[in-house]
């Protein structure tokens, strides 16, 4: 009778009793469960080859792992703690103001409010007792005399299981682990929104009294919700769990049949009063994530037991044909034929392939700490985004109790009515572990994930050579949509964790990140060219560390290149030789002090090279490699900051022009930029800085790209990078250009996509990105950098990571100070470098 009613069997059970728990199992009097955290996969831009094969490991899993089990999914959402964010920066950076810098982020985080994804299972491995261990228990209990425990031989075997299973399933593309015992009481005491302290396990097993007070709470039942109540008798949350009780016959992947997938993308717009809003409020700030919760049961059936189900009803769909055939009627009807032809396709795929059948008892948690209305209205939400998918949801109408104890880690199967068959293909076609997913596991964090799973965006471009990877990254995309700016976030990052950052700027829009780096007490210089900068470049200088042997010959290189070419022919190489040797033979040497010697030398041809080398060291290009430094001037040393060496204006000659071509600014352009990228090979490749975190930034890099020297330089960097503990950043809008650098592409480990217009320019994104080539990837790399609107969407980009995965990441300014400091529009106002040339000009600045 009782069943009849609906009333008996495992709808009335008592609520799991629990015994213990431990990193990867749930003990109850009844049972015990195996549980594990599944990682993410990034499935947003992945390959349909790629998902195809994924899907294919995920429904061998399920066929053959799984098979017999009673398995309980669960898919959770917290919020996103932004102060933990603050205990990891202690030990991510060291130098300036890094406390202030890592404030700003965790008040960034916390406007920003990201929840965070969890991906649970569990699989009942062993029975402990039936139905009569559990009346004695009741009885025992209602006595005051019941005791339970768990011995260490049970639960030795119970983790050895635990275990055994756990490698299995680590093999899947749901990477499974087992569940951290802190993990367990976290999902088992959240049910009750109380804000007490988690119990901190005793020899990795909570027990006793400390389980007993996870689960005090007291949750009221109401026809189609519960309410939640705290310590204080108040109710601090209204829930109510909904059921899918009918799914289309055939759905597709990608698209609505990834239905647990999709979960972090229904949102709705909450009824805020009048007052509430002001006349400034961003319409987009009012649509906020619903963030429904999964609970999903299920237990894949044996292959035998399937066909055995599937013969079943394809022989009751077979004799209905055949009655009506012999009835007057005669028709059969078209859903009973048509049952009868997929019941023989679906025993014909199970005895050819890995596929079986599936029983699923779906429940949606829908959750509201603001009132009953709120709830309604996220509800509402919930059923018309499923009802788009053509999936009924409703709420558990009379049974939000038993459905609500069904969805508890440790209980069991209490609404078996509302659950669906089908094949494992249509549950795993669901991607309950898809989504975004791109990105450094640590480190700092400098955006946010855009993708169908939200999530923080984490890149630390000094890392590799700590993993023994490559360390080069390359920001590539079009004028104005942000990739400056997102590199210079990633040098402020880099020299927060102490490290020397030299940034080549052909462009001459990186003086935002000198201001930047001062207003966060980093030690920060912007060098310019000009008459305030002689001497800076000086290679003698630059290469002092380095020995007079390496400046003996890079110094008459240099300077061979700046002379005339008609002096160069009448053989003026001669007397600059000479000139250096002398020079270094008298100590303390310098570039413009051989151009002196060469000037007071009796050799008319010296005299003559060294007057032509004098006038061309008082241009704004000569001056920094070959001029006089004014007193006060610092020099440009390898020691942890940023260092910007302005150099725009450059006009260097092409590959293929020949060098007695070179016109007069395209010499000195050459020869200046040979003086950079001989200090930057030199200080990557010093014995005593091999310590030491490096960056090389360049900007505009197909400046560099478009002469011999500068694509041997940026190879050399990019090649010997890991072992030198030196990353290399590079910003190009031209990336069919850097894609024949064999050596840097070789080498990269993170990749910035940004958009592009360009088909040719496109395709050769797409190749470096690990996208397959085509129309709707054209279409994605051209959108990516326009909002909703159409208007452009600065920062918003495609990254591909160090694991080849794949995601659309938003690069975040935390605050609006910050991106007026970084701005590299022409309306900007450049940064001062007085630190670099007066000390009282430094305190204006």
């Amino acid at each position: 009778m009782g069943n009849f009613l609906g009333v008996g069997g495992d709808r009335s059970a008592d609520a799991a009793h629990y015994i213990a728990l431990a990193d990867g199992l749930v003990v109850t009097e009844s049972h015990g469960e195996a549980w594990f955290t599944l990682d993410s996969s990034n499935t947003d831009l992945m390959s349909e080859a790629a998902r195809d094969a994924e899907l294919d490991e995920a429904v061998a899993a399920l066929s053959k792992l799984l098979a017999g089990s009673e398995v309980h999914l669960k898919i959770l959402w917290s919020p996103l703690s932004a102060a933990d964010y603050m205990d990891e920066a202690q030990s991510l950076f060291t130098a300036g103001r890094w406390q202030e810098w890592a404030q700003t982020r965790v008040d960034r985080l916390d406007e920003i409010a990201l929840p965070d994804r969890h991906l649970l299972m569990g699989v009942r491995i062993t029975e402990r007792s039936g139905q009569a261990a559990a009346g004695r228990r009741g009885i025992a209990d209602g006595l005051g005399v019941g005791s339970s425990g768990l011995s260490s031989r049970e639960l030795a075997r119970l983790d050895a299981s635990m275990r055994r299973l756990g490698r299995l399933l680590e093999a899947t593309p749901w990477r499974a682990q087992p569940a951290p015992v802190e993990m367990l009481a976290w999902m088992i005491a959240r049910e009750q929104h109380r804000t007490t302290p988690l119990p901190s396990p005793n020899k990795g097993l909570i027990t006793g009294a400390k389980l007993a007070a996870l689960t005090r709470g007291r949750v009221l039942p109401y026809p189609d919700h519960l309410r939640v109540t705290d310590a204080h008798g108040q109710t601090a949350a209204w829930t109510a769990i909904l059921t899918m009780s009918g799914f289309p016959e055939h759905m597709e992947s990608p698209g609505a049949g990834e239905w647990l997938r999709t979960l972090s993308e229904i949102t709705y717009v909450p009824d805020i009063d009048d007052d509430d809003l002001t006349y400034d409020i961003d319409p987009a700030s009012l649509i906020l994530p619903v963030s429904p919760e999964a609970s999903v049961r299920f237990k894949v059936m044996g292959k035998r037991d399937a066909m055995t189900k599937a013969d079943q009803a394809r022989r009751l769909a077979k004799e209905q044909r055949r009655s009506a055939a012999q009835h007057s009627a005669e028709d059969p009807g078209r859903a009973v034929e048509e049952t009868e032809g997929v019941m023989a396709d679906l025993l014909r795929d199970m005895g050819r392939k890995d596929v079986t059948l599936v029983e699923d008892h779906p429940r949606l948690i829908v959750t509201s700490t603001t009132g009953l209305e709120d709830l309604r209205a996220r509800i509402d939400a919930v059923r018309a985004h499923f009802g788009g998918l053509g999936i009924e949801v409703g709420v558990g109408e009379e049974e939000q109790r038993e459905l609500w104890l069904e969805a508890q880690v440790g209980d069991r199967l209490r609404v078996p009515d509302m659950g669906h068959t089908r094949d494992v293909t249509a549950l795993a076609g669901s991607w309950w572990w898809g989504g975004a997913k791109v990105g450094d596991d640590s480190g700092p964090i400098v955006g946010y994930l855009t993708g169908s799973t939200p999530g923080v965006f984490r890149n630390d471009v000094t890392s590799g050579s700590e993993r023994g990877d490559a360390t080069t990254t390359a920001y590539i995309g079009r004028s104005g949509r942000g990739k400056t700016t997102a590199m210079m976030l990633s040098m402020l990052d880099a020299a927060f964790r102490g490290a020397f950052v030299l940034a080549l700027d052909f462009k001459g829009d990186l003086g935002g990140v000198v201001s930047a780096g001062r207003r966060f007490g980093l030690n920060s210089h912007l060098i310019e060219t000009g008459a305030a900068f002689a001497g800076v470049a000086d290679l003698f200088r630059l290469l002092d560390k380095e020995g007079s042997e390496r400046a003996q010959i890079e110094v008459p290189a240099q300077l061979g290149i700046a002379m005339p070419p008609h002096l160069r022919a009448r053989g003026a190489e001669t007397p600059v030789q000479h000139a250096v040797n002398a020079v270094i033979s008298q100590g303390e040497p310098a570039t413009w002090k051989v151009i002196d010697y060469l000037r007071r030398s009796d050799d008319p041809l010296a005299r003559e090279t060294g007057e032509a080398l004098y006038e061309l060291g008082q241009t704004a290009i000569g001056g920094p490699f070959m001029g006089r430094p004014r007193d006060g001037a610092a020099p440009l040393v390898p020691e942890p900051g940023i260092w910007v060496v302005q150099i725009p204006g450059l006009s260097l000659p092409g590959a293929t022009d020949s060098r007695e071509d070179w016109n007069v600014l395209q010499r000195m352009s050459v020869a200046l930029m040979h003086s950079m990228l001989a200090y930057g090979i030199t200080t990557a490749g010093r014995k005593d800085l091999r310590t030491l975190r490096k960056v090389v930034a360049v900007p505009e890099v197909h400046v560099l790209t478009a002469t011999r020297e500068g694509a041997s330089f940026l190879e050399y960097i990019a090649r010997v990078g890991r072992a030198l503990s030196t990353s290399l950043l590079l910003d190009t809008q031209d990336p069919e250009s850097l894609a024949k650098l064999v050596g840097v592409i070789e080498q990269l480990t993170t990749l910035v996509g940004f958009q592009l217009t360009n088909r040719v320019q496109q395709d050769a994104l797409a190749e470096l990105l690990g996208l397959p080539v085509g129309h709707h990837t054209r279409t994605l790399i051209q959108s990516i950098g326009m909002g909703g609107d159409g208007e452009i969407r600065h920062g918003h980009s495609i990254v591909r990571d160090r694991r080849f995965n794949a995601a659309s990441v938003q690069w975040d300014i935390p605050t609006e100070e910050l991106l007026r400091l970084l701005d590299t529009t022409p309306r900007a106002d450049a940064p001062a470098a007085s630190d670099d040339v007066s000390t009282a000009q430094e305190a204006a600045v």
